[in-house]
């Protein structure tokens, strides 16, 4: 099979030459004319709008960019994309614009498991057999959201895969060498051919989002299906959950200010057994600020427990109801074809019948249980190791300074926490390259499986990052005013520098550094608004900012019995997260891509691991109660009888956490009854098509 036959797309240029530099199309030209044809009447359209841009390396010469084009363009039943491909002629013909035609579109909308309204306004599972049946079939801009027709586009690039051996012309035979049914895809990309892909902004639409989303002044609700439809599931999802979340904070934010108010009791806290005194070094807190009013602990304890659990529960709802009304809820990943890094023998998928990369199950599960877990606890060892270390080391500088009182022993005393910062640092660096390439090697066929797996690795260490030291002071040193400390610090510092990294820095390099660039670009007219995109960052992900609000929730349901005012502190962090989150997406970033998704994923998992342990810390922290104690001490029991009573506790407020999870169904009854009556449908057409 060889793609070199065919009529060129674009005039050749000189080996190793680029076309001369002159002022590129407009936009408006693009949408227009220069697109290669649609293969079916059916898909003929005067307009063509670009969604993606495919930037190519510097030397990639006009043979081999015309190979790349038709082997895009070609229908997928001889072996190509299917896509429309534009040559875009920038200054240096080193891009390609693509979008795609609608026979394309609905078909990867089948394959996908997307649901769409039917003629009657109710969501189906989507069928290419009975496409006239689906409301808006014949319109993609109303079919398909922006953010669902460019992942499409991505998801064909990367599911391109050789009929037969392909020659890349203009490439030396090491790389250009292409064998059958290989990734079309990965081995442009590693030959150099292609450097980057990038969905572009639709500027009409993206100036409308900001106005609806943070120009104005709203505290409150989010233009979710504006967000979803613009940037894809993922980002909604992230944002639904942000604003669900904050609004959640305001009961315990005023609860906690109250019990903030009342009048506290001071002191150490111990353990209720007969041990003996703590050492003088850690008898410090006589004068430390006060940390739980009398009975406030037990108030705030209990409250955040079943707090946490109502938020999780309800949340899974409106999830389910987000879910069905974006049609994403009957997703089929794992029918679809597999992620371009997965790799196997060739072989017939028994399920779908498809040749593709074939990898034994049992082979991925024992590297994951003998080189991954041993690997993942092996760094969480030295995370424990460097807190013993750090702990040591103070302990030395402390008795240094007391002895000397120098001047050096004064610096000596930060030296330990700048040496455990710079040490957390270099190992969390390391654990996330050896996170990812430990999941790179697992070899897992899906996309969202291979996301999850990396995600739980970096969740677990993260959490002993953030968390150790907390547990630490809180139930081996048992010192709850230097927890308390611990916790202010950590909610007003950390939240100001987060703020300052992730918006105030970005908004000032872009200010000071690129203002003068888009001046310059604005007054040249040479460089089209299109390419400019591709001079922005690339969109980190929303892995940091999912994180940031698992500490957030972490810090609340395990502690905040130790420090009411932490959703106080939170709520007021959350409040400008919304629009600064929205601010970097908008204005800061390139368009990200982003797939059809059901839910948060492994997230939501992490978030309710963490809600049980709530359970566990707070009957932890309410043992060392010194009010608890007194209540002890007047009954009559000694340590093991309260240490008894309070496991019992325990155990009875998870039973409690398990009913209140079971009496509230994960998803609305109507939303069951529609998911049902699709399940229904999608089982007779399958039986008509049949007959």
């Amino acid at each position: 099979m060889d793609c070199s036959d065919e009529t060129p797309l674009l005039p050749d240029t000189p080996k190793g030459k680029n076309p001369k530099k002159g002022r590129g199309p407009k936009l408006t030209d693009w949408w227009i004319s220069g697109w290669s044809p649609a293969h079916c009447p059916c898909c003929a359209s005067d307009r063509v709008e670009p969604l993606v841009l495919l930037q190519l390396g510097e030397t990639v010469e006009s043979n081999t960019k015309n190979w790349i084009m038709r082997l895009l363009s070609k229908p997928q039943t001889q072996g190509g994309a299917g896509l429309l491909v534009h040559p875009g002629e920038d200054d240096f013909n080193d891009f390609l614009l693509l979008s795609a035609s609608r026979c394309t579109l609905l078909q990867a909308t089948e394959e996908l498991g997307l649901c769409r309204p039917n003629q009657d306004g109710n969501m189906a599972a989507f069928s290419l057999h009975n496409k006239e049946l689906f409301k808006n079939s014949d319109n993609m801009q109303e079919f398909l959201t922006l953010a669902e027709r460019q992942y499409i586009i991505k998801y064909e690039l990367e599911s391109l895969k050789t009929l037969g051996i392909l020659r890349i012309p203009g490439v030396p035979s090491s790389l250009g060498l292409l064998k059958s049914w290989e990734n079309v895809f990965q081995r442009l990309r590693k030959a150099g051919l292609i450097v980057d892909m990038l969905p572009l902004h639709n500027q009409k639409q993206l100036v409308a989002l900001r106005k609806e989303w943070y120009s104005h002044t709203r505290l409150w609700g989010q233009p979710l299906d504006s967000i979803q439809s613009y940037f894809g599931g993922s980002v909604a999802f992230y944002f639904s959950f942000l604003d669900f979340y904050t609004r959640a904070l305001m009961p315990m934010a005023l609860l906690g200010t109250v019990l903030a108010m009342m009048p506290h009791e001071m002191g150490k806290a111990a353990l209720p057994d007969d041990t003996e005194e703590p050492p003088a070094a850690t008898t410090e807190s006589d004068s430390d600020p006060e940390w739980a009013s009398p009975g406030g602990l037990v108030v705030m304890a209990m409250v955040s427990m079943l707090w946490s659990t109502l938020l999780l529960e309800l949340w899974k709802r409106r999830s389910s109801t987000l879910a069905y009304h974006w049609g994403t809820d009957r997703l089929t990943e794992h029918f679809a074809e597999p992620r371009p890094a997965f790799r196997g023998e060739l072989g017939t998928n028994p399920v779908t019948n498809r040749t593709e990369p074939l990898f034994p199950a049992w082979q991925r599960q024992l590297r994951l249980a003998l080189v991954s877990l041993p690997l993942v606890v092996v760094f969480l060892g030295l995370v424990v190791l460097g807190m013993g270390g750090f702990y040591w080391a103070e302990s030395r500088a402390r008795g240094w300074h007391e002895s000397s009182q120098s001047l050096v022993s004064r610096v000596m005393l930060y030296v330990p926490s700048v040496a455990h910062i710079v040490y957390t640092n270099i190992l969390g660096t390391a654990y996330g390259k050896v996170a990812l390439t430990l999941t790179e090697w697992e070899n897992h066929r899906e996309e969202s499986a291979f996301q999850n797996h990396h995600t739980t690795k970096v969740i677990v260490f993260t959490f002993f990052n953030c968390f150790a030291v907390l547990f630490h002071i809180a139930f081996v040193k048992q010192d709850l005013p230097l927890l308390q400390k611990r916790l202010a610090s950590l909610l007003i510092v950390t939240q100001l520098v987060s703020q300052l990294t992730e918006v105030a820095v970005p908004f000032a390099i872009d200010r000071i550094f690129n203002a003068p660039e888009r001046k310059e670009e604005d007054d040249d007219h040479e460089v089209d608004a299109i390419i400019a995109q591709s001079n922005l960052p690339t969109f980190p992900g929303l892995f940091s900012e999912y994180i940031e609000l698992l500490v957030q929730f972490g810090y609340l349901s395990l502690f905040s019995c130790v420090y009411p005012l932490t959703a106080l502190f939170l709520l007021l962090n959350n409040l400008t997260e919304l629009r600064t989150d929205a601010f970097k997406l908008c204005k800061l970033f390139r368009k990200p891509f982003h797939p059809p998704t059901a839910s948060m994923g492994v997230w939501q998992a992490a978030f309710e691991v963490l809600g049980f342990m709530s359970v566990m810390s707070n009957c932890w922290l309410l043992l060392m109660s010194p009010r608890l104690q007194e209540f002890s001490e007047e009954a009559g029991l000694n340590g093991t009888q309260l240490l008894v009573v309070a496991v019992l506790v325990e155990h009875i407020l998870i039973v409690v956490k398990l009913v209140v999870a079971f009496i509230i169904p994960d998803e609305p009854d109507w939303v069951r009854i529609q998911r049902e009556k699709i399940e229904f449908h999608s089982m007779r057409a399958l039986g008509e098509q049949k007959l």
